[in-house]
């Protein structure tokens, strides 16, 4: 039996009281029928019909198996949820000195504007009127840091490149070539909210010491997304030292209404019934809106984000382990969703890959650290500048206050003199007021203060503490234009690299968290790889499954960004070390390949080889 099912019938009559059996089926598509077409035909409730004409995309099958969601087949719920939400405020409780120390390094980037004067509930002033300006080292710092690391992890044609350790040939450099310039493709076309995700993970990054990346194949999106997760959405305990051994992971998640009905409806969660969300907001959260200039709590009932915790912990579900972890009573690693506000768990699903016999947990998160400190979270600018950024900001008040009331001093007044109609006699420029003074001399009426003006001892000090705070974050300013004309190339490179010794150490860290994330995408890519062209009518490449997964697999994927030069400057300092070498020995180099290298150090996306020959 052949049925004809135009697209048009489903719009016009989309309930069928009794639809004939499906055995085999002929759709018209713009007016061409497409026999035996690959399609699935699902039978709903109310008698209507859906027709799947992509299934082997669709989320119901990929649900299916060991990634699907065990959460109907679990008994004790409300156990597991009790237990995980108590460890989660534990968690919680173990790092709120960190919240607290990040809340306060925002008021110290001075991005809110407040007002000199009013009342001491008003300002950050600890008396009427005081100055509340503050210094911008921080804020100087943070931004020298972010450039420069936006400048190498993300540059304009892409942040991949492709690395090709085997034996070289034409057809080998075509798939390295494409498969390095559609994967940029990728990052910055198809994924447009990669660039300026990373960018704002950069920002903060160098701010407050960390910043996380989690890697995914994004259910709604169809496709492996790489997004940033601030620092204060990822909740671990304070005792551990890395992710890879942290016994439990919490992505903390703000969901729309909206996007919480599309997830039940893609089945990726469990269709329950939900309270109305009532968020809760920690410090940073309300510092960062209060910088902003918004307000938290004045939104929209059905505005108000759902509280989801995305648990990656260890569960002993003994039913869904391997035969040979069974009855051993071994937790493994399982991922599960809770609603914070209705207690009900949405989805558990194994975070082991099913090849996995040792059921490894799955890497999902990468750590981009500014510098390592003693725990888990890395310590940024606002570690390193912090004590010092207070300093100078307090000495800049007492400056322009000293200033102020030098220039404006206040007085004495005899009481012979004060029976005016005000003691406020302030006398504005150019101008002059009446002091009854009973007939004494005012020198014996009127008293100024002795104010002094900002001394010299004051802004001496100020200068040594900003050098040396400048000199620990490593921000100073290198003036290599400076110094005799005739110094070896090789004096300049070496006084560069003893000024930016913290810089490339930082820039080392970032490059190996980039080059981590990028292996964690190819690897989704490898589970789906139509997901690499999937949507995109403009691909670059022509892409095959068999030739993809070809390219994957011959070839490495790695950032662009050189991991021994952390800034534009050491690039152009190397370059032209490499030309005085060839103008001192013009027989040993050929002086065309010097100058064409000379003029690559921008294009920092030539395709990487073991030799990389000029």
């Amino acid at each position: 039996m052949v049925n004809k099912i135009t697209p048009d019938a489903f719009w016009q009559a989309p309930s069928i009281a009794q639809p004939p059996a499906l055995d085999e089926a002929q759709v018209i598509l713009d007016g061409q029928e497409i026999e035996n077409p690959d399609l699935s035909i699902t039978e709903m409730e109310d008698g209507s019909i859906v027709v799947d004409l992509s299934p082997s995309q669709s989320t119901q099958d990929k649900d299916e198996g060991h990634d699907a969601n065990l959460v109907d087949e679990v008994a004790d719920l409300g156990g597991i949820a009790t237990q995980l939400l108590d460890a989660i405020e534990n968690d919680l409780q173990s790092r709120a000195e960190w919240l607290a120390t990040r809340s306060r390094g925002m008021d110290l980037l001075a991005l809110k504007l407040e007002e000199a004067k009013g009342d001491v509930g008003n300002t950050s002033a600890p008396v009427e009127g005081m100055s509340v300006v503050r210094h911008p080292l921080l804020l100087e710092a943070v931004l020298m840091a972010w450039s420069n690391a936006r400048g190498e992890l993300l540059p304009a044609s892409g942040p991949v490149k492709v690395v090709d350790e085997g034996q070289r040939s034409s057809e080998s450099d075509r798939l390295a070539v494409a498969l390095e310039k559609d994967f940029n493709y990728y990052l910055t076309k198809k994924a447009k909210e990669y660039y300026p995700d990373t960018d704002r993970l950069l920002l903060m990054t160098v701010f407050g010491g960390s910043g996380f990346k989690k890697v995914y194949m994004d259910p709604m999106r169809r496709r492996p997304v790489s997004e940033s997760v601030d620092a204060e959405d990822l909740i671990v305990n304070n005792a551990a030292t890395d992710l890879r051994n942290a016994g439990r992971v919490t992505h903390r998640i703000r969901m729309r209404p909206a996007v919480m009905k599309r997830m039940k409806i893609l089945g990726v969660y469990r269709d329950v019934s939900l309270i109305q969300p009532n968020p809760e907001y920690d410090t940073v959260e309300r510092k960062e809106a209060q910088v902003e200039g918004i307000d938290l709590n004045n939104h929209a009932l059905e505005d108000k984000e759902h509280t989801l915790y995305e648990v990656y912990c260890e569960l002993d579900l003994d039913q869904f382990a391997p035969e040979h972890f069974k009855g051993k009573g071994l937790p493994l690693p399982y991922r599960v969703t809770i609603d914070k506000d209705s207690r009900e768990i949405l989805e558990i699903r194994r975070n082991w890959r099913e090849d996995d016999e040792d059921c490894e947990p799955k890497t999902t998160f990468v750590h981009y650290p500014y510098i390592r400190g003693f725990g888990l979270y890395g310590w940024g600018l606002l570690h390193l500048l912090g004590n010092s950024t207070a300093a100078l900001t307090a000495a800049w008040r007492e400056a322009l206050d000293a200033g102020m009331f030098a220039n404006f001093p206040g007085f004495l007044v005899s009481k012979l003199a004060a029976r005016q109609q005000t003691n406020e006699m302030r006398v504005p420029a150019g101008a002059g007021i009446t002091v009854d003074t009973q007939g004494r001399p005012i020198t014996d009426v009127v008293m100024p203060l002795p104010y002094k003006d900002v001394s010299q001892g004051l802004l001496g000090i100020m200068d040594r503490v900003k050098d040396a705070a400048s000199r620990v974050a490593s921000v100073t300013e290198i003036k290599v234009g400076e110094g005799k004309a005739e110094a070896p190339v090789g004096t300049t490179i070496a006084l560069l690299e003893q000024a930016s010794k913290i810089e490339s150490a930082i820039h080392k860290n970032l490059h190996q968290a980039q080059s981590e994330e990028f292996e964690l995408l190819a690897d989704l890519f490898r589970d789906d790889p139509e997901s690499f062209w999937r949507g995109n009518r403009r691909t670059p490449t022509k892409w095959s499954q068999e030739m993809f997964l070809r390219a994957l697999n011959t070839y490495g994927i790695c950032p662009v960004a050189d991991p021994n030069v952390p800034s534009h400057v050491h690039r152009i300092m190397k370059a032209m070390a490499l030309k005085q070498l060839q103008g001192a020995n013009p027989d040993l180099y050929d002086a065309r390949a010097v100058d064409a290298q000379i003029l690559k150090v921008d294009r920092k996306s030539t395709r990487l080889n073991s030799s990389h020959r000029l």
